[in-house]
């Protein structure tokens, strides 16, 4: 099994749910018949490794040098540190940076955390895309302090509510590792895992 069906696989098993009908509440308030929590993904030791090697892949495939890779926290944090463990493994260190909710209260008042400087090439990147709104937060923040915005990378393209286009309308090359159609199978099947996993 390749390091994408495996995540595939975990993602399928351990972050999914589906309904018939839409029942799970999105951020934005609307509905939807798909429920992802890849936190138990992102945080699990193999996750971890998977998130490094296929982004880090990715980046590669995509013709890019970043020097740093980063988001909104906390979907962002694990594949940040994902990448830049990983990377510093093949000896091409990409860095990670954080960026805040909101500028840090005290010290320097930071909202961008890492090795980075205005003019510096970055990836953002993200768990999941829906509409895209945290994303684009976190663009527009890396704008705001300089930062050369290369590409946009997500883990999971829900392709919903216009994610992907949202994002590129701010004038960025967008990709993402799966779409919700890879993790898709026979609805019968989702619907008997999702009451199992009730």
């Amino acid at each position: 099994m390749g390091d994408k069906e495996r995540l595939i696989k975990l993602i399928r098993e351990y972050a999914f749910k589906y309904s018939d009908s839409p029942a799970f509440r999105l951020s934005s308030g609307l509905m939807s018949k798909y429920y992802f929590n890849l936190k138990k993904i992102t945080y699990t030791p193999e996750g971890q490794f998977l998130l490094g090697k296929l982004f880090y892949e990715k980046i590669k495939e995509l013709n890019l040098s970043p020097k740093a890779i980063g988001g909104l926290t906390l979907g962002a944090d694990p594949i940040a540190i994902a990448v830049a463990r990983y990377s510093y493994d093949v000896k091409d260190p990409i860095e990670a940076f954080v960026i805040r909710k909101e500028p840090k209260a005290h010290g320097m008042g930071l909202q961008i955390e890492g090795n980075i400087d205005s003019g510096d090439k970055v990836i953002v990147v993200d768990d999941v895309i829906t509409s895209g709104a945290s994303t684009i937060k976190a663009i527009e923040i890396a704008e705001e302090y300089k930062l050369e915005i290369v590409a946009v990378i997500a883990l999971l393209d829900r392709c919903e509510q216009r994610g992907r286009e949202n994002i590129e309308a701010k004038g960025y090359s967008f990709y993402s590792i799966v779409t919700v159609e890879d993790i898709k199978e026979d609805a019968t099947a989702l619907k008997e895992q999702a009451i199992g996993n009730g």
